[in-house]
Protein backbone atom coordinates (compact mmCIF):
# COMPACT_ATOMS: atom_id res chain seq x y z
CA UNK A 1 0.00 0.00 0.00
CA UNK A 2 1.39 3.36 -1.00
CA UNK A 3 0.25 6.94 -1.60
CA UNK A 4 -0.70 7.91 -5.16
CA UNK A 5 1.84 9.57 -7.44
CA UNK A 6 1.07 13.00 -8.91
CA UNK A 7 0.00 11.49 -12.25
CA UNK A 8 -2.23 8.91 -10.55
CA UNK A 9 -3.79 11.58 -8.34
CA UNK A 10 -4.49 13.76 -11.35
CA UNK A 11 -6.23 10.91 -13.21
CA UNK A 12 -8.26 10.01 -10.13
CA UNK A 13 -9.38 13.60 -9.56
CA UNK A 14 -10.26 14.06 -13.25
CA UNK A 15 -12.57 11.06 -13.08
CA UNK A 16 -14.13 12.07 -9.77
CA UNK A 17 -14.57 15.68 -10.93
CA UNK A 18 -16.56 14.52 -13.97
CA UNK A 19 -19.23 13.28 -11.54
CA UNK A 20 -18.80 15.61 -8.57
CA UNK A 21 -17.51 18.87 -10.05
CA UNK A 22 -16.07 21.20 -7.44
CA UNK A 23 -17.73 19.11 -4.72
CA UNK A 24 -14.64 16.90 -4.84
CA UNK A 25 -13.24 19.13 -2.10
CA UNK A 26 -15.73 17.51 0.32
CA UNK A 27 -13.83 14.23 -0.07
CA UNK A 28 -10.43 15.81 0.40
CA UNK A 29 -10.97 18.50 3.04
CA UNK A 30 -12.50 16.73 6.02
CA UNK A 31 -10.99 18.35 9.12
CA UNK A 32 -13.17 16.33 11.50
CA UNK A 33 -12.22 12.97 9.98
CA UNK A 34 -9.24 13.16 7.55
CA UNK A 35 -9.12 10.59 4.76
CA UNK A 36 -6.39 9.68 2.27
CA UNK A 37 -6.15 7.83 -1.05
CA UNK A 38 -3.96 4.73 -1.14
CA UNK A 39 -2.96 2.35 -3.95
CA UNK A 40 -2.83 -1.41 -3.41
CA UNK A 41 -2.56 -3.82 -6.38
CA UNK A 42 -3.75 -1.31 -9.02
CA UNK A 43 -6.80 -0.39 -6.88
CA UNK A 44 -7.36 2.97 -5.23
CA UNK A 45 -8.81 2.99 -1.72
CA UNK A 46 -10.36 5.88 0.20
CA UNK A 47 -9.21 5.31 3.77
CA UNK A 48 -9.45 7.08 7.11
CA UNK A 49 -5.97 8.44 7.81
CA UNK A 50 -5.69 6.77 11.22
CA UNK A 51 -6.45 3.35 9.69
CA UNK A 52 -3.94 3.94 6.89
CA UNK A 53 -1.22 4.50 9.48
CA UNK A 54 -2.04 1.17 11.13
CA UNK A 55 -2.07 -0.64 7.77
CA UNK A 56 1.58 0.22 7.16
CA UNK A 57 2.52 -2.53 9.60
CA UNK A 58 0.79 -5.20 7.47
CA UNK A 59 2.81 -6.84 4.69
CA UNK A 60 1.70 -5.88 1.14
CA UNK A 61 1.02 -9.45 0.06
CA UNK A 62 -1.12 -10.07 3.17
CA UNK A 63 -3.23 -6.90 2.84
CA UNK A 64 -6.33 -7.59 0.73
CA UNK A 65 -8.42 -4.47 1.15
CA UNK A 66 -8.59 -1.36 3.27
CA UNK A 67 -11.24 1.36 3.32
CA UNK A 68 -13.53 1.87 0.33
CA UNK A 69 -12.32 0.80 -3.11
CA UNK A 70 -13.00 3.71 -5.49
CA UNK A 71 -11.73 1.99 -8.60
CA UNK A 72 -8.62 0.76 -10.31
CA UNK A 73 -6.00 1.77 -12.83
CA UNK A 74 -5.89 -0.26 -16.02
CA UNK A 75 -2.65 -2.15 -16.61
CA UNK A 76 -2.08 -1.23 -20.27
CA UNK A 77 -3.13 2.41 -20.55
CA UNK A 78 -3.05 3.47 -16.91
CA UNK A 79 -6.50 5.05 -17.09
CA UNK A 80 -8.66 5.12 -13.98
CA UNK A 81 -11.95 3.20 -13.94
CA UNK A 82 -14.46 3.90 -11.18
CA UNK A 83 -16.07 0.90 -9.49
CA UNK A 84 -19.60 0.71 -8.19
CA UNK A 85 -18.15 0.59 -4.68
CA UNK A 86 -17.50 4.35 -5.00
CA UNK A 87 -21.22 5.05 -5.43
CA UNK A 88 -21.91 6.09 -1.82
CA UNK A 89 -19.12 8.67 -1.80
CA UNK A 90 -20.00 10.08 -5.21
CA UNK A 91 -23.78 10.09 -4.67
CA UNK A 92 -23.69 12.38 -1.65
CA UNK A 93 -21.82 15.07 -3.63
CA UNK A 94 -23.02 14.56 -7.23
CA UNK A 95 -23.44 17.62 -9.39
CA UNK A 96 -25.74 16.21 -12.09
CA UNK A 97 -28.42 13.58 -11.52
CA UNK A 98 -30.92 11.51 -13.49
CA UNK A 99 -33.92 9.84 -11.87
CA UNK A 100 -35.21 6.65 -13.46
CA UNK A 101 -38.87 5.62 -13.42
CA UNK A 102 -39.75 2.32 -11.68
CA UNK A 103 -40.15 0.52 -15.04
CA UNK A 104 -36.58 1.51 -15.96
CA UNK A 105 -34.84 0.40 -12.77
CA UNK A 106 -34.54 -3.31 -13.58
CA UNK A 107 -33.22 -2.84 -17.15
CA UNK A 108 -30.61 -0.44 -15.77
CA UNK A 109 -29.61 -2.81 -12.95
CA UNK A 110 -29.23 -5.60 -15.52
CA UNK A 111 -26.56 -3.56 -17.29
CA UNK A 112 -28.48 -1.62 -19.94
CA UNK A 113 -28.25 2.07 -20.78
CA UNK A 114 -31.01 4.49 -19.75
CA UNK A 115 -33.47 5.33 -22.55
CA UNK A 116 -35.61 8.46 -22.62
CA UNK A 117 -38.82 6.56 -21.84
CA UNK A 118 -37.31 5.55 -18.48
CA UNK A 119 -36.17 9.04 -17.43
CA UNK A 120 -38.38 10.52 -14.71
CA UNK A 121 -36.36 13.68 -14.03
CA UNK A 122 -33.02 15.12 -14.99
CA UNK A 123 -30.90 17.91 -13.52
CA UNK A 124 -31.29 21.19 -15.37
CA UNK A 125 -28.52 22.31 -17.73
CA UNK A 126 -26.75 18.94 -17.79
CA UNK A 127 -24.26 19.07 -20.68
CA UNK A 128 -23.64 16.31 -23.19
CA UNK A 129 -21.03 13.66 -22.21
CA UNK A 130 -21.16 14.69 -18.55
CA UNK A 131 -20.90 12.25 -15.66
CA UNK A 132 -24.25 11.78 -13.90
CA UNK A 133 -25.58 9.78 -10.98
CA UNK A 134 -28.57 7.56 -11.72
CA UNK A 135 -31.22 7.44 -8.99
CA UNK A 136 -34.52 5.65 -8.52
CA UNK A 137 -37.52 7.96 -8.11
CA UNK A 138 -37.28 7.48 -4.32
CA UNK A 139 -33.71 8.95 -4.34
CA UNK A 140 -31.93 5.61 -3.98
CA UNK A 141 -28.64 5.71 -5.93
CA UNK A 142 -28.52 2.95 -8.55
CA UNK A 143 -25.30 3.73 -10.36
CA UNK A 144 -23.57 6.27 -12.56
CA UNK A 145 -22.99 6.94 -16.22
CA UNK A 146 -22.36 9.56 -18.90
CA UNK A 147 -25.08 11.56 -20.63
CA UNK A 148 -25.57 10.89 -24.32
CA UNK A 149 -27.29 14.24 -24.87
CA UNK A 150 -27.78 17.50 -22.99
CA UNK A 151 -30.97 18.17 -21.01
CA UNK A 152 -32.40 20.37 -23.78
CA UNK A 153 -31.76 17.73 -26.46
CA UNK A 154 -33.22 14.93 -24.32
CA UNK A 155 -36.61 16.66 -24.26
CA UNK A 156 -36.84 16.39 -28.07
CA UNK A 157 -35.70 12.75 -28.37
CA UNK A 158 -37.93 9.80 -29.20
CA UNK A 159 -38.70 7.42 -26.29
CA UNK A 160 -36.26 4.70 -27.44
CA UNK A 161 -33.23 7.00 -27.71
CA UNK A 162 -30.37 6.45 -25.25
CA UNK A 163 -30.11 9.21 -22.66
CA UNK A 164 -27.39 7.90 -20.30
CA UNK A 165 -24.60 5.47 -21.13
CA UNK A 166 -24.16 3.14 -18.16
CA UNK A 167 -20.73 3.11 -16.52
CA UNK A 168 -21.56 1.16 -13.37
CA UNK A 169 -24.71 0.01 -11.58
CA UNK A 170 -25.60 -1.70 -8.32
CA UNK A 171 -26.29 -4.95 -10.21
CA UNK A 172 -22.53 -5.34 -10.68
CA UNK A 173 -22.29 -6.60 -7.11
CA UNK A 174 -23.97 -9.78 -8.34
CA UNK A 175 -22.78 -9.93 -11.96
CA UNK A 176 -19.10 -9.33 -11.22
CA UNK A 177 -18.68 -10.54 -7.65
CA UNK A 178 -15.65 -12.66 -8.60
CA UNK A 179 -13.65 -9.82 -10.16
CA UNK A 180 -14.94 -6.74 -8.31
CA UNK A 181 -12.73 -7.16 -5.26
Amino acid sequence: MRPLTDVETERLFEKLASYMGRNITHLIDRPDDPHVFRLQRERVYYVRESIAKFAVSVARDKLLSIGTCLGKFTKKTGKFKLHITALDHIASHAKYKVWVKPNGEMPYLYGNNVVKAHVGRMSEDTPEHQGVLVYAMNDTPLGFGVTARSTAEVRRLDPTAITVFRQADAGEYLREEDTLF
